[in-house]
């Protein structure tokens, strides 16, 4: 099978099998967007949900966020991964948005990497969801199940990234990233993916290889 063939299989596999993926994050605007995504870094997003009800009634909007002293940020976050750093960011992108954007998350890659706390995948994320950008956010999930599918040989998410969107067309980016991180969070796990409950192996390369190697010698 050729890459264009596997990726082509890919593909409408999840569109017949799985035709709604949607961030697991709860938010209702772009400004709880991308603070929930800043602090789901090495985080869960079950923990990220249980923290931004009350930190967004505390901090309704940027202003808010980064008017606020730090160590109330900190109070709200401390259950998350990385605390200190986190409200760090989060009090510094608040005064960002409010001096540089007039309060609004902008929406473009290379806009959203200028704020704090945002790398090239939470700027994917957020202008993939919010502004239909056809970019695909490659975090742990998406570069494992990418390797594993056979969809990328690529040493970094940056490659891992461009390889995805080179062979997904424009308009499928936005939920192809739901699509991978979504099999890599239930299906396809790191320590013992599902293999036999996985209506991909058969287009998989890792468990073509596995299975190849777990056939009885003549």
């Amino acid at each position: 099978m050729t890459r264009k063939e596997r990726y082509g299989a890919i593909v409408e596999w999840f569109r017949a099998n799985v035709p709604v993926a949607e961030s697991e994050l709860h938010f209702n605007n772009p400004y709880e967007l991308i603070v929930s995504v800043v602090l789901s870094a090495q985080c869960t997003d079950r923990r990220v949900n249980m923290v931004t009800p009350e930190l967004f009634r505390a901090y309704p909007d940027p202003k808010a966020l980064g008017d606020a002293p730090l160590e109330d940020i900190l109070g709200h976050i401390r259950s998350v991964s990385y605390p200190n750093s986190k409200a760090t960011h989060l009090k510094a992108l608040g005064q960002k948005l409010c001096s540089d954007f007039g309060g609004k998350v902008p929406g473009t890659v290379e806009e959203l990497m200028m704020l704090p706390g945002v790398g090239r995948k939470t700027a994917n994320v957020v202008a993939s969801i919010v502004y239909d950008e056809p970019v695909i956010a490659v975090d742990t999930h998406v570069f494992r199940v990418s390797h594993r599918l056979g969809l990328s040989r690529g040493k970094t998410p940056f490659d891992v990234e461009k390889d995805l969107e080179k062979n997904i067309q424009p308009a499928d980016r936005p939920i192809a990233h739901h699509w991978l991180i979504l099999h890599g969070r239930y299906t396809c796990t790191a320590r013992a993916p599902h293999c036999s409950e996985c209506g991909l192996a058969g287009l998989c390369a890792y468990h073509s290889r596995h299975a190849e190697s777990k056939e009885p010698s003549r």
